[in-house]
């Protein structure tokens, strides 16, 4: 064990942000085999930002913050759990236990530290930055497209329809236009495919 209070305080998030993989999403991966877990998720989310960077809404973005808010905004579902988006009873109380959940996971930190990553998850939260639009966006068009490679089959488990892929989905333009016009196009093929309802 340290004698360095500081690096104590780190090893110790490090070792609870671990839980993140045992946390299941119904987002199926690309091969359908199983769910993924949330830390799949960050890590997949944060290489399109590297590789997508080019379609933000403004390619001024700063694609390090980018990473930063993806990597750490799911880390409350280690207390909250993944609630499923189209799940509107589970969403009722979301905002309070993910809310909650930051609070005691990020003050595991030292104080400075603890005060930038609830900055950045707030920033993500609000959506109201360059950035954090164009992470949300990422954050909504890698499950789709999961969903479109596995021919809709998280979508047909939980009875999901155009509409409500729509809606969840169409703030992607505000971050990214050029990658909402690419998930109305599968959104589209889906229907046709018979893999979404209408």
């Amino acid at each position: 064990m340290s004698d360095n209070t500081r690096l104590q305080r780190q090893i110790e998030f490090i070792v609870e942000i671990d839980k993140l993989k045992q946390v299941l999403r119904q987002t199926i991966i690309a091969d359908k085999s199983r769910q993924e877990n949330s830390a799949e998720h960050s890590w997949h989310t944060s290489l399109m930002a590297i590789i997508l960077s080019e379609y933000a809404e403004n390619p001024q973005i700063d694609v390090l913050r980018v990473i930063k808010m993806l990597l750490i905004h799911d880390l409350v579902e280690i207390d909250a759990g993944d609630t499923y988006c189209y799940d509107i009873h589970a969403r009722e109380d979301q905002q309070e236990r993910e809310f909650q959940a930051a609070m005691r996971i990020f003050n595991l930190l030292p104080k400075d530290q603890a005060q930038q990553l609830q900055s950045l998850w707030k920033e993500f939260e609000e959506r109201q930055t360059l950035n954090s639009r164009f992470a949300n966006a990422l954050d909504r068009l890698q499950p789709l497209i999961n969903n479109y490679y596995t021919h809709g089959k998280a979508w047909q488990k939980h009875k999901v329809r155009k509409h409500q892929v729509v809606a969840r989905n169409c703030m992607i333009e505000d971050g990214a236009p050029e990658l909402w016009r690419y998930a109305s196009k599968l959104i589209e093929d889906a229907v046709m495919q018979g893999i979404l309802p209408e």
